[in-house]
């Protein structure tokens, strides 16, 4: 059943622009009854295993959408770009640009579909159970649980809404006339802008951040991180790990063996390098059917 798309979009006194949805499930609750406290977390190795924007792409390569060496030459890209652990001004600006190129002209009631039935299918089995446990805790003390990651805001609210979370901030992607148009509506939500989004969400749900908590396993997250009264380190990676024992952070590491050096690249540039595998796909697959 086609929804209609409500996305919250604000811009600070800054000008920094961040978007939130809200499951439906939450807005047909009572408010919390601890409505000044709320948990935010990362999505990518930190609520699930691997980039949520690498497994829509598999759900995507599955339906012909695009081609799996398209797929193989963005899984090789990832694992790179993670052993080299760089993000790079350059990697970032290319990201940004077409992080969400690929759905160009797509209807949003069809991404929606796609996101649930590939959330079903590949997703859900890769959801880390104490992450999950961590986010029950918060909703069993009457708190809200936001999700807040670099991929479409309609991903992070699918992801939301099984989980049966709150809602979801994330990268916001421009529409008319119900199609997307390729564009971003302010920043890919990556680093400090999840902290600006954090603060706008908290502004208008007013929420005390010294009583909220964040959730990551990426040192890129350290502005969310730092911006709540209580930070914990998910599966982190080096860098995160070594900044959480200065701080005096708490770490919780669901993985075991190798599935801890199994950590999938930051989500931006995932969005970055899939935008390019997609859209190669798309075109080819659009060749095909104009033939």
């Amino acid at each position: 059943m086609a929804r209609t798309r409500k996305v919250t979009v604000s811009t600070d006194a800054h000008g920094h622009t961040a978007g939130w949805a809200a499951t439906e499930l939450a807005a047909n609750l009572a408010p919390p009854p601890d409505r000044n406290a709320a948990a935010f977390f990362d999505v990518d190795n930190t609520m699930m295993q691997g980039a949520s924007i690498y497994w829509f792409a598999r759900g995507l390569a599955a339906r012909k959408y695009f081609t799996t060496g398209d797929l193989a030459r963005f899984a090789w890209q990832q694992l790179r770009f993670r052993l080299l652990t760089t993000e790079h001004a350059g990697d970032m600006s290319h990201a940004k640009q077409a992080a969400l190129a690929f759905v160009e002209g797509w209807r949003v009631e069809d991404m929606e579909r796609l996101s649930e039935e590939i959330f079903d299918e590949l997703m859900a089995p890769r959801i880390w159970a104490g992450t999950r446990a961590l986010a029950q805790l918060h909703l069993d003390a009457g708190q809200r649980v936001w999700l807040v990651s670099a991929a479409p805001v309609e991903i992070g609210r699918v992801i939301a809404t099984r989980l049966g979370l709150t809602g979801a901030i994330g990268t916001v992607a421009e529409v008319q006339d119900g199609a997307y148009t390729g564009r971003l509506v302010g920043d890919l939500m990556h680093g400090p802008a999840k902290a600006d989004a954090v603060r706008q969400l908290a502004a208008v749900e007013q929420l005390d951040l010294a009583r909220c908590v964040a959730y990551s396993d990426s040192s890129n997250d350290l502005p969310m991180l730092s911006v709540v009264g209580r930070a914990v380190a998910i599966n982190p990676d080096n860098a995160l790990r070594q900044t959480a024992r200065m701080r005096g952070w708490e770490v919780r590491d669901f993985r075991t063996g190798l599935k801890a050096a199994r950590i999938a690249v930051p989500s931006t540039v995932a969005a970055g390098l899939l935008a390019g595998a997609v859209t190669a796909g798309l075109a080819v697959r659009r060749r095909r059917q104009n033939r």
